[in-house]
């Protein structure tokens, strides 16, 4: 069953530590569009138990007010991956998201598990999507079989911590190094159809650093960022929604490739700008983009 949320609007994804009800009860309020609940490195090794519990009566009883919800699984070499998917199924997670993908094999075990849940949970066939976080110089290689690997793959993430450190480096501030990562992970999710998500920024002291890197990212394709806090919501969400002049722009664009292909015209010019037929999809993303941050109210 093709799941309709795999292309839903994702700009900004804002980790959470399922365990603290404090911090999952309402982050809706800050309007990111997706949260992203983590059973991974924010939990204690002896608490993963009451982290599960937590995330399930959340995903159950909480309305996120569309929201996606996105549960963070533990490790393919740990024990408890699962039973994450299973309580994450059966809460009704939107997606799954796989730490450390390093194969399409990795990806295939985890589908494994969610349909076997969804089964068990009387959830509709599909209705779970799945998401991967390369973190390794092996994962960043294989990034277009682990794209390829599922139905319900809807995308894919940088870690830039652990990607650094298996490159033998660290951050550095400058994108220096992830400019490799980063270039071949959005070639490769957008060979293979699904969105693309930047790392965290994790300085919360320098907002025009950020600010910049988010305006990098953005430059290079990628779908959106995984957020640390709410600060950090506002700036992705005016950088990746297109301004009224972008909208209006590309909507002179499609209406013109509409009406001078009828007429046989192939090349033409907008506002000066001389525009063929390669431009239409990208004027029609435009659109779409812009409809679905509530900011275009025409048809697409």
């Amino acid at each position: 069953m093709k799941n309709p949320n795999k292309q839903r609007l994702r700009r900004t994804m804002m980790f959470l530590n399922a365990q603290k009800p404090s911090l999952i009860k309402d982050p809706y309020i800050y309007k990111p569009d997706s949260i992203m609940l983590d059973l991974e490195d924010a939990v204690a090794e002896n608490q993963k138990d009451a982290a599960r519990f937590s995330l399930y009566h959340a995903l159950k009883t909480i309305d996120y007010r569309g929201c996606e919800r996105v549960v963070r699984i533990n490790g393919l070499d740990t024990p408890y991956w699962k039973e994450d998917i299973r309580c994450s199924v059966a809460g009704g997670a939107d997606t799954i998201r796989i730490p450390k993908t390093e194969s399409a094999q990795d990806v295939k075990m985890v589908e494994w598990e969610i349909e076997k849940a969804e089964k068990e949970f009387g959830r509709p066939e599909g209705s779970t999507l799945i998401m991967a976080a390369l973190e390794s110089a092996r994962g960043v290689m294989r990034a277009l079989d682990i794209c390829d690997a599922s139905e319900r793959m809807m995308g894919i993430a940088l870690s830039g911590g652990d990607y650094t450190k298996d490159l033998m480096t660290h951050i550095t501030g400058t994108g220096v190094e992830l400019m490799g990562a980063r270039q071949n992970m959005i070639i490769a999710a957008r060979a293979a159809h699904v969105q693309c998500f930047d790392t965290v920024f994790t300085n919360l002291d320098d907002m025009e650093g950020f600010r910049k890197e988010v305006e990098t990212i953005h430059l290079m394709g990628f779908d959106g960022k995984s957020i640390i806090n709410p600060r950090q919501i506002d700036i992705v969400h005016e950088i990746f929604t297109p301004t009224q002049k972008e909208i209006i722009f590309a909507e002179k664009v499609v209406t013109e490739i509409d009406t001078k292909k009828a007429q046989g015209i192939g090349v033409f010019t907008v506002d000066g700008k001389m525009i063929d037929i390669a431009f239409y999809d990208g004027a029609k993303r435009t659109l779409r983009l812009a409809k679905a941050a509530g900011v275009y109210k025409g048809e697409v």
